[in-house]
């Protein structure tokens, strides 16, 4: 499985097994009602402040999966495990809201060519 980061998409290991995860549409707009947001640039804000719970990972994780297909709820996220414990967790949503939005929520994304 290789991530297509052009695309959105990271890979992950999670309960040891690579998943891909991706940020899409859909799965950007269950973010925005998770979250009450009024629009992405709401959501962009949220995310920015480096200030994220288990909950909020969680929901980002999930999102992440089920917008690169995986059927899974947020319950089964919440149950999953990291190798590299809360600690892997963050890098994953850190490195899947780098990939989707750039500069803009967290670290810069990979240049394009």
């Amino acid at each position: 499985m290789s991530a297509n980061r052009r695309r959105g998409e990271v890979e992950a290991v999670l309960d040891g097994r690579p998943r891909k995860l991706c940020l899409t549409l859909g799965a950007l707009a269950e973010l925005e009602t998770a979250y009450a947001a009024s629009d992405l640039t709401a959501l962009v804000e949220r995310f920015s402040t480096g200030r994220l719970s288990a909950l909020d990972m969680i929901r980002i994780i999930g999102a992440g999966l089920r917008g690169a297909g995986e059927s899974v709820s947020d319950e089964e996220v919440g149950a999953m495990q990291s190798d590299a414990g809360a600690t892997g967790f963050a890098a994953i949503v850190a490195d899947l809201l780098a990939t989707t939005f750039g500069s803009g929520a967290g670290e810069e994304a990979p240049p394009n060519p």
